[in-house]
């Protein structure tokens, strides 16, 4: 692997402009250390991957990634070969010092999640609240975002908006949507698709069932569907659903 230049400006790091397409990598009077890269991959539609995305996948030391066989099979597609360090849910706490110490010792880490934008109701908060602490340099791609995408689409206002990520799924779910009265805003949530349907009825049982809503379910995929209306009509178009299946986004807005 080449050799890598970078340029800080307090917390702004930037890629070399020379135009080489090697990865940037910290130099300063100190430390000849490495990075970090967020970098989104598709939700669904493998087309929708970045070049960039692509250029750093194939020049980073280790990747790491939630589930290696679905990384595996991205790599495979873009026909990159790399070292995977799996890094989920449940081992991401005892994981971070040792990442730490690769970058530190001059490696290159990129981190992915399954689908979409790390850190985005995904693993990899832990980590770069560490390496910020240690000075390492953090550089996110841009990328797909699944409520960014379903937004777009829903026909709600997208000026204001909050973003939850998924509710409670026992202890704190009613409180939390009763909350959700609070906003006058465009609410964004994910949910499962074996609790859509629950969601929907809590959502109409409570004094939402007339909120305007945009259900968007397997986003850039083949069957990729957007339900609109409001929560008790789409709650009725669900329960005729013999199955659910996919990703989902759920976005609710209160009636001017």
């Amino acid at each position: 692997m080449k050799k890598f230049s970078k340029e800080i400006n307090k917390d702004i790091y930037k890629e070399s402009s020379e135009g080489n397409g090697n990865i940037i990598k910290i130099n300063d009077k100190n430390n000849n250390i490495g990075a970090i890269y967020i970098i989104p991959t598709p939700i669904g539609n493998l087309e929708d991957i970045t070049l960039r995305a692509i250029r750093i996948l194939s020049e980073i030391d280790v990747l790491l990634c939630e589930d290696t066989r679905v990384t595996s099979r991205l790599l495979q597609h873009l026909d990159i070969k790399k070292k995977l360090l799996s890094y989920h849910s449940f081992n991401e706490k005892s994981r971070v010092n040792q990442i730490i110490e690769k970058i530190l010792s001059g490696e290159n880490i990129g981190l992915v999640s399954d689908a979409g934008t790390p850190t985005i109701s995904d693993p990899g908060s832990i980590l770069l609240k560490e390496a910020i602490s240690n000075n390492i340099p953090i550089i996110s791609l841009p990328g797909p975002t699944a409520f960014v995408t379903a937004l777009a689409a829903s026909g709600l206002d997208t000026d204001k908006f909050i973003f939850f990520g998924f509710p409670p799924q026992k202890k704190g779910r009613q409180t939390f949507l009763k909350s959700l009265s609070n906003y006058d805003i465009t609410i964004i949530l994910y949910e499962s698709p074996h609790r859509i349907i629950k969601l929907l009825k809590e959502l109409n049982e409570l004094e939402y069932s007339e909120w305007k809503i945009c259900v968007s379910r397997e986003i850039t995929k083949i069957y990729e569907e957007y339900t609109r209306g409001t929560v008790k009509e789409v709650l009725e178009i669900y329960l005729e659903k013999e199955f659910v299946k996919g990703e989902i986004t759920v976005l609710i807005q209160k009636n001017s």
